[in-house]
């Protein structure tokens, strides 16, 4: 997966490549998926949702550029994938995640895999998480229309945000820096990823049924 999908790919950063490497990916997906867990593809976790495929996670990952003893937070925690390589790169890691349940089985697989620098939360984080703020660090693992300024607010001075920002069809994978009161913005390409539920993000009635 590594040298083929991501050093081939342009994924340069040899921390973010190691992490990719030893965090074990299969232990992150259901069961009936384990035998294509490292294939580059996103995957199906439950309740409509999924984790995303090995190259953008890497890609964002190493956008973000997160440090040791950095304060990162992952909006759409869904299994705990990506909160685990954000922590396996020294980052204190909050991760927000809207379903319960996915939720409760994330905070448990990260307790068992030895992730003490983790902290899983359920609820609707498509505004970030104020009580936790400001964040170095900031990842949104599902499409929001926008990029919201209760979010940016909650960006450290240096912070670095990551998201797909757009339509419910395409969106267009943005990297957001903070120096002072100057906010820059790049694009990293186009992508899809499922919708960002909640005040911040899409409302249930736009996206169909309940997930």
């Amino acid at each position: 997966m590594v040298e083929e999908q991501l050093r081939r790919r342009g994924i340069h950063d040899e921390r973010v490549l190691e992490a990719m490497r030893v965090i074990p990916r299969h232990k992150f997906v259901p069961t009936e998926s384990v035998g294509a867990a490292y294939e580059d593809r996103p995957l199906p976790i439950g309740t409509h949702e999924t984790i995303s495929q090995p190259y953008i996670v890497a890609l964002m990952t190493e956008a973000a550029r997160a440090a040791p003893g950095e304060h990162a937070l992952e909006i759409g925690g869904g299994c705990g994938y990506q909160a685990a390589i954000l922590a396996h790169l020294g980052a204190t890691v909050c991760a927000v995640e809207r379903n319960t349940q996915l939720a409760e089985e994330s905070r448990e697989r990260l307790e068992r895999l030895g992730y003490g620098n983790i902290e899983v939360f359920d609820g609707d984080g498509s505004d970030g998480l104020a009580e936790r703020a400001p964040y170095n660090v900031i990842i949104v693992s599902a499409a929001t229309p926008s990029i919201s300024p209760v979010m940016l607010s909650q960006l450290a001075e240096g912070g670095r945000l990551v998201a797909p920002v757009g339509s419910l069809r395409q969106q267009e994978l943005l990297l957001v820096c903070r120096q002072g009161e100057r906010i820059t913005t790049r694009s990293l390409g186009a992508c899809q990823f499922v919708p960002l539920i909640g005040k911040g993000g899409w409302k249930q009635e736009e996206v169909g049924p309940k997930n």
